[in-house]
């Protein structure tokens, strides 16, 4: 799937939880807006995982290691990295992702991170 859209502007946009954009053989792109206070969750993935950082401010979590991320930040979180990211800032932190391998179905929306951990699905 060819994708060639502002990706800032969509990610800024956004107020879903996960909202995926494009899927093609390799990589995937997906939005995602954590909400003050919330995060994205402990987890460890199969694929590498690339966020960048769009608005908000926030706390990386890679490996039990803290740093702080927010607007202009990318972050590199290898497969098999325990990971979690969490908005300590007033609003909301604002990112897209790029999942290689494609890490959720193509077309996946959810609208909140309760609706995505009821889900539980990963696209393989």
């Amino acid at each position: 799937m060819e994708f060639n859209k502002d990706i800032v502007l969509l990610a800024k946009e956004n107020s879903f939880f996960r909202k995926v954009l494009a899927t093609g053989n390799h990589s995937q792109i997906v939005l995602m807006s954590i909400p003050p206070g919330g995060e994205i969750g402990e987890e460890i993935h199969t694929v590498d995982q690339t966020l960048v950082f769009v608005d908000g401010t926030g706390e990386a979590i890679l490996s039990g290691v803290k740093s702080p991320v927010g607007r202009n930040h990318l972050v590199l979180v290898p497969s098999g990295t325990k990971h979690n990211f969490v908005n300590i800032g007033a609003t909301d932190l604002k990112l897209y992702t790029v999942y290689a391998p494609p890490q959720h179905e193509p077309g996946t929306v959810h609208k909140t991170k309760a609706e995505a951990d009821a889900s539980e699905e990963h696209y393989s």
